[in-house]
């Protein structure tokens, strides 16, 4: 719980790999903070709490969890399929299917759901760098 990417991860792959911190910083930097503003049909949407969620949420998955995040925030904002969907993504990749992409956010346009998958894949490899490092 006390070791975090921003605080530690970071620091320790620059000394270990020279300016590949920086890389990977700014990459998931990108992700999680692409954004339209819009949900489903709603423009002007400030989604920064629901990306929050899902990184948070997934890190969760692995066993990372934060003190200072309030995990209501996840069962708040994320439906229960969404949920199905990130954890067999995220732990079972092989298990997932056309039908799974499909159940969750059946409003929303593929691009979010697209971002939802990057957002997955991103927070995902950063846990693992955690575990790694």
């Amino acid at each position: 719980q006390d070791y975090t990417w921003e605080d530690h991860g970071f620091s320790l792959i620059n000394r270990l790999y020279p300016d590949v911190g920086q890389l990977l910083d700014e990459k998931f930097q990108v992700v999680y903070n692409l954004t339209y503003n819009t949900i489903a049909m709603q423009c002007g949407v400030d989604t920064s709490m629901l990306r929050r969620a899902i990184w948070n949420y997934i890190h969760c998955v692995f066993g990372i969890r934060y003190d200072d995040y309030d995990y209501g925030e996840v069962n708040q904002l994320l439906e229960r399929s969404l949920k199905i969907y990130i954890k067999t993504v995220a732990c079972y990749p092989e298990k997932t299917t056309k039908q799974a992409y499909t159940q969750f956010w059946r409003h929303f346009k593929h691009s979010e759901k697209v971002h939802v998958n990057l957002l997955l894949l991103e927070a995902r490899m950063q846990a693992a760098l955690l575990y790694a490092l």
